[in-house]
């Protein structure tokens, strides 16, 4: 469990001190270049579901932030019951992972709205600002910043429809705590693949061994 602490602090100092950064120090929609034109800082901030999707206004909100904690809180339970059980570290990992990723945009949502001002792209935000923050507990907007757009084209003039529009190849805006639910989520689908539980292990040792305590005790009458 130690290990498992101390990679959910890890992840969640990395994510919350860049988005504070990012939050205090940039206009909303600004971007500077990391690697050439295809790998990117562009600050934009989600207020609601994945990829800016939204529903219910505040209500919504509300509802989507609190099943977020709920989520929160049975995977931590499922992540001290598979460690105590001892499955494979690959699946503690995994999990470890999703659930700092999930409380890395929770605290987002559940605090940023009472602890900065509003960021707009004439105004850089402020923490604890004077005049008021922008918003309620639980009404916090996500702060995403990293953009990799591979391929940044145009469609060819004589392509049906969409000729001469531009393209980009993976335009999603993400975090440190996507990341970290994003590889999560695939080092469990590998887990649960290619690597099968301890305690099904075990399990079948134990009928292997029962079923040759059977055949033994029926050759010996």
């Amino acid at each position: 469990m130690k290990k498992s602490l101390i990679l959910i602090f890890i992840i969640l100092f990395l994510d919350q001190t860049l988005k504070i950064w990012i939050k205090t120090n940039m206009y909303l929609g600004e971007e500077f270049s990391i690697i050439g034109n295809w790998c990117k800082i562009h600050f934009i901030e989600n207020k609601g579901m994945a990829f800016g999707m939204a529903f219910g206004g505040d209500i919504g909100k509300f509802l989507l932030t609190l099943f977020r904690v709920i989520a929160s809180i049975l995977i931590f339970v499922y992540l001290k019951r598979i460690i105590a059980r001892k499955d494979s570290m690959l699946t503690v990992y995994s999990m470890t992972l999703i659930f700092a990723g999930a409380v890395g945009n929770i605290i987002d949502s559940i605090f940023y709205g009472v602890i900065f001002s509003e960021s707009t792209f004439f105004n850089i935000a402020q923490i604890f600002p004077s005049e008021g923050a922008y918003g309620t507990f639980f009404h916090g907007k996500v702060v995403d910043m990293f953009y990799l757009p591979i391929i940044d084209t145009t469609y060819p003039s004589w392509f049906p429809f969409v000729g001469g529009e531009p393209f980009s190849f993976f335009n999603a805006i993400f975090n440190i705590a996507d990341i970290s639910i994003s590889v999560g989520v695939c080092l469990l689908v590998i887990s649960l693949i290619f690597f099968p539980k301890k305690n099904d292990k075990a399990n079948e040792e134990k009928i292997d061994n029962s079923i040759e305590k059977q055949e033994v005790d029926i050759t010996e009458k």
